[in-house]
């Protein structure tokens, strides 16, 4: 009986570390080839290793060498200034939506949480159009003020729907207690509800900050000129040229993007984890 259940545990924890292995093996690996390209000499994948033979800078140098063709740096501040801003505007924006639901009952309530799980099955490119004719009606085509708007309108349905699940699952005693002390809503709100929050608002700010950096349809659609760029619109130029395609410039222009995911991964980590677990636990 004993060796029948030792070899059960030993045969599921072969299997989970083999799913551990493949999986960050998947991960990895192209990760491993994108880094080995950037510093392959040559535009071309042809003769790109996974460990180069004469690793260069001359392509991380190139992104700075102040080309026209090649804005990487103003690319750069552009994704980063939408990023923040977006990321500072979803948690702002979910943290009162997800409050309201939570705590407070008021017609519509179901419906309207009912429709944001709908609206994450409608897909982003079937509105473009409708969000190209509103910016041309608005006159802010290349505006980054309309790109971070729209970001934060298309994070706050899901995102709510994680927070409002979080904050059900901090006891309502709380809110009644600070409220015979003579505390208002927005006093608990932002005393006891938001710093019990943390965990699940770092879990927003990550996806208000990293889904900026990897979009390229909706950013494409609203900012036309170079000087407007993102990062995204602004690599794909590199390999769209089908004369003058550099993969391995892209290649370390991909790479310096993961810094700020990874700066922000770092200093959200000890929260992310737990509140990445949490939240949706109640509905």
């Amino acid at each position: 009986m004993r060796s029948d259940m030792k070899k059960q545990k030993f045969f599921r924890l072969l299997l989970s570390y083999g799913l551990l292995t493949f999986m960050t093996v998947v991960i990895i690996y192209p990760l491993l080839w994108t880094v080995g390209a950037s510093f392959n000499p040559g535009n071309s994948l042809v003769s790109t290793s996974i460990i180069p033979e004469n690793p260069t800078l001359d392509h991380y140098k190139e992104l700075f060498a102040g080309k026209e063709s090649l804005q990487y740096g103003k690319w750069y501040l552009n994704s980063l200034k939408i990023s923040i801003f977006t990321m500072i505007g979803t948690i702002v924006s979910v943290s009162f939506t997800a409050y309201a639901f939570s705590r407070f009952r008021f017609k519509g309530r179901k419906n309207a949480l009912t429709l944001f799980l709908l609206l994450q099955m409608i897909p982003q490119f079937s509105a473009l159009i409708a969000l190209f004719v509103l910016a041309q009606i608005l006159g802010m085509m290349n505006s980054h003020w309309l790109l971070i708007l729209l970001y934060i309108g298309g994070q706050i349905p899901m995102n709510t729907y994680l927070m409002k699940g979080y904050m059900d699952s901090i006891p309502i005693d709380l809110d009644e207690s600070a409220k015979i002390d003579g505390a208002s809503n927005t006093r608990i709100f932002l005393q006891i509800i938001m710093p019990l929050s943390r965990p699940m608002l770092a879990v927003v700010a990550m996806n208000g900050f990293t889904g900026p950096l990897g979009d390229f349809v909706l950013s494409s659609t609203i900012l036309r000129t170079p000087e407007s760029y993102t990062l995204p619109i602004g690599l794909y130029n590199l390999v769209n040229e089908v004369m003058g395609a550099s993969y391995t410039t892209f290649a370390a222009g991909a790479i310096l993007i993961s810094i700020p995911i990874a700066i922000i991964f770092i200093m959200l980590q000890k929260n992310f984890v737990s509140g990445l677990t949490a939240g949706g636990t109640k509905g």
